[in-house]
């Protein structure tokens, strides 16, 4: 078994470590990364055993046979979750998490992005309390905006949260089973899993961990889902939109006043005749945009409302293949 004599709690041989991780159109990474964790795995010399939980997130390359034929080739170690549609990331992560067994569960990105080096630390950690053991993304192998864009994000949300973000932190994470417990209770459909590990609590903290480039330098995630994931992290954790545009609001009256009394101080003390139609122009334009901004901003809450109540499923699984050791 890892770790020093030192550890709070060990993983006995009862034991089982998950790790997690959706896929979406990987066919030319399934083989490699599915050998590179279970290579990872076996050199933590374990005194439990693991399983590797692989959700097919809708493929349509390839990636689909590709997982079952390593599901028969990895027998006992290896369980494929097939999903009936591409359901988005957030789902595909509920997914994994709904059928991992483990007394822990990592979760990561099958795209060579999160290092199984990071396996080891996480244990260790978890071993000295912790409950989540998260990734704290030292550097990123990505292009110069691509960068700029994430570090930006993550420090704006932390900013608007209305609880503590860790910072650089995503999914790439160790869970605790009573964490994941509470994560599965979680009915909600718009998920940004990082804001709902930080939100349950727990005993957490940070490894540092150097993100790598993916194998293939084309990311699967489109502009659309990082801007939806982005939404879904802000709505779902946070009420300073509405707070701004009340702030808006205010100012927006503030405003209109001013010019009142500046048209009425002209007409009745100077007699200088005010322009008018440029000032309703300038006026109407402000004061609509103002009013567009704040519905989009409330239409965003409701919307999620909307989802909430439909209370449709947040994924379908259509079939789960696991081959048992002989």
């Amino acid at each position: 078994m890892m770790g020093g004599q030192d550890m709070k709690r060990v993983l006995a041989g009862d034991a089982l470590v998950s790790v997690v991780a959706p896929m979406f159109n990987e066919v030319a990474n399934a083989a490699p990364f599915t050998e590179e964790v279970l290579q990872a795995l076996d050199a933590l010399q374990l005194a439990c055993p693991y399983e590797l939980v692989l959700v097919d997130d809708g493929s349509w390359d390839g990636t689909t046979e590709a997982l079952d034929a390593l599901a028969v080739q990895h027998a006992g170690k290896l369980r494929v979750v097939h999903l009936t549609r591409n359901f988005g990331l957030a789902a595909a992560v509920s997914a994994g998490l709904d059928h991992a067994r483990g007394s822990v569960v990592i979760l990561m990105d099958a795209d060579h992005q999160d290092d199984p080096a990071a396996f080891k630390p996480f244990l260790e950690q978890w071993g000295n309390g912790f409950d989540v053991v998260y990734a704290q993304r030292t550097v990123r192998e990505e292009n110069p905006l691509k960068r700029a864009v994430f570090w930006l994000f993550y420090r704006a949300f932390a900013w608007v949260a209305n609880i503590s973000i860790p910072l650089d932190a995503g999914n790439f994470a160790l869970l605790d089973r009573r964490v994941v417990k509470q994560l599965q209770a979680m009915p909600e459909r718009n998920r940004y899993l990082p804001g709902l590990r930080a939100w349950v609590g727990f005993k957490q903290t940070g490894v540092p961990v150097a993100r790598r480039g993916r194998y293939d330098k084309k990311a699967r995630m489109r502009f659309r889902d990082l801007w939806t994931l982005g939404m879904n992290a802000v709505f779902s954790f946070s009420y300073v939109p509405l707070f701004v545009f009340r702030i808006a609001g205010l100012l927006s009256l503030m405003l209109s006043a001013g010019v009142i009394l500046f048209a009425l101080y002209h007409r009745l003390f100077t007699g200088k005749a005010v322009i008018a139609w440029a000032s309703q122009l300038v006026m109407t334009s402000f004061l609509g945009g103002i009013n567009l901004l704040g519905i989009g901003m409330i239409g965003e809450y409701i919307a999620r409302i909307y989802d909430e109540v439909k209370a449709r499923p947040v994924y379908i699984v259509d079939r789960v293949v696991e081959t048992s050791r002989e």
